[in-house]
């Protein structure tokens, strides 16, 4: 089963993962290959489970990769085999911190307003 991955972007056009992922490319090679690799792993139905994939609740999940600093992609599922990516976030921690959740379903949220299908 394959998926396709959309990036969310607000009203004004502005894609805020893509934006992420242009300073993760800047800012370490690695770390951004390695999320782009798990990226195109989405697509594929077997990846959607821990390690490289995590439920958080209020239908929300994170892409994980673990490196010097943990990346993450913030994404939801939509009818059709759609993956709709909304937030990136680095840090230390292994959890992901309330304002950046908050981020991400707000994102949900609008997406969903603006994309009723």
């Amino acid at each position: 089963m394959q998926f396709s991955i959309e990036f969310y972007e607000t009203v004004s056009g502005q894609c805020p993962v893509r934006d992420f992922l242009d300073n993760l490319k800047a800012s370490d090679p690695d770390d951004f290959a390695s999320v782009i690799a798990g990226l195109t792993k989405l697509k594929n139905r077997q990846y959607h489970r821990p390690p490289l994939s995590k439920p958080l609740g209020d239908d929300l999940f994170e892409l994980r990769h673990v490196g010097k600093l943990n990346t993450r992609v913030l994404y939801f599922f939509m009818k059709g085999r759609r993956i709709i990516a909304v937030h990136g976030i680095r840090h230390k921690g292994m959890e992901i911190p309330a304002r950046d959740r908050e981020t991400a379903l707000h994102r949900k949220k609008d997406w969903l307003l603006r994309h009723p299908k």
